[in-house]
């Protein structure tokens, strides 16, 4: 439908300038919450961010990453610390729906519970990014995308390492085992990987497994009560290096040398957990690598923009002995 034009006179034309005038002082005002300048032709995205806590070196090292690369990318970072509760994370992902923060990125306490608050995000039009670890829900159309590493990998690389270096044994092996959170992500798969891996050997047995809490201090309490319940301990298996530290202070207190009388094996290779590596005390590490910042910015700037991106985005990692965490120490970023 055609609409009329009618003619502008030169007093109607100088209060349509006015009224633009204002207009756009009002739009520069407006922005000024979400970190654009007055003037400024784009706005900033904002990412909410809920952390799971700053349980051990790799989450602080984490942490330092998404801080970082937000900086440098542009992005406007609200963070929260869920300080390992649930709670804290389900009311942190509602406080930025209020805020319409643009999108909404999070690396989950435990894997089940989400469906209802990711469900309140995508009916406010706010997509998801899961990061480090993945949710169970069974409705993926919750989230966009996954960034993190393959865990059930890693704790099948521990075991594959544990059933070479022990094939020739001709009687019991018996492991211990330290778990991560109870019911997260990284526990539950790192405790299939290696239990399938060492299958291939009926020689090894764990005789007792706990969580730890991902803590040194719960990997010391906890090894304590190995140590004491259990009289003959071959190997450790904790499910992240802080705990493998914690466990090595228990293992020396109790007179036994770590690393020879007990065989440790861990995961995440962080700087401290290197150290003891390259020092013999812990024996063989499985690396997940906490620099996720840089990919996370751009897939923030990718889901923002509407584009297509995978449903998994796996980091490139490895694994480490002695002398292969002595030649990457010196230039080890965490």
């Amino acid at each position: 439908m055609s609409i009329p034009r009618t003619p502008i006179t030169r007093r109607g034309f100088g209060a349509v300038l006015a009224a633009g005038l204002l207009a756009t002082s009002l739009a520069a005002c407006g922005n000024s919450d979400t970190g654009s300048e007055a003037g400024g032709g784009d706005e900033k995205i904002v990412l909410g961010f809920s952390q799971v806590g700053a349980e051990s070196g790799w989450r602080t090292a984490n942490t330092n990453s998404i801080k970082e690369a937000a900086t440098a990318a542009g992005i406007e970072l609200k963070f929260d610390d869920a300080q390992q509760k649930q709670e804290n994370q389900i009311k942190a992902i509602r406080n930025f729906i209020q805020q319409k923060v643009d999108v909404i990125a999070f690396s989950p306490v435990v894997e089940s519970g989400w469906d209802t608050v990711l469900k309140e995000a995508k009916d406010a039009g706010i997509p998801v990014i899961l990061t480090d670890r993945a949710v169970d829900s069974a409705d993926t159309s919750l989230y966009k995308t996954f960034l993190g590493s393959d865990f059930v990998k890693e704790g099948r690389l521990s075991g594959e390492w544990l059933v070479e270096q022990t094939k020739s044994a001709s009687g019991p092996v018996n492991i211990v085992e330290l778990q991560g959170t109870t019911g997260s992500a990284p526990a539950n798969d790192r405790k299939k990987g290696f239990a399938e891996a060492i299958a291939a050997n009926p020689n090894l047995k764990v005789v007792a497994s706990q969580s730890g809490d991902f803590t040194r201090a719960g990997g010391k309490q906890v090894m304590e009560q190995f140590l004491k319940a259990n009289p003959k301990i071959d190997v450790l298996f904790a499910h992240n290096d802080d705990m493998g530290l914690g466990a090595l202070e228990a293992i020396t207190a109790a007179g036994k040398t770590p690393g020879k009388d007990i065989t440790i094996i861990t995961i995440d290779a962080v700087r401290d957990g290197m150290q003891a590596l390259a020092d013999g005390k812990f024996n063989f590490i499985a690396e997940c690598s906490p620099l996720l910042g840089d990919q996370l910015m751009e897939l923030t700037k990718k889901v923002h923009a509407g584009e297509e991106v995978p449903r998994r985005i796996e980091t490139e990692e490895t694994t480490f002995t002695q002398e292969q965490a002595k030649a990457a120490l010196p230039n080890r970023k965490y």
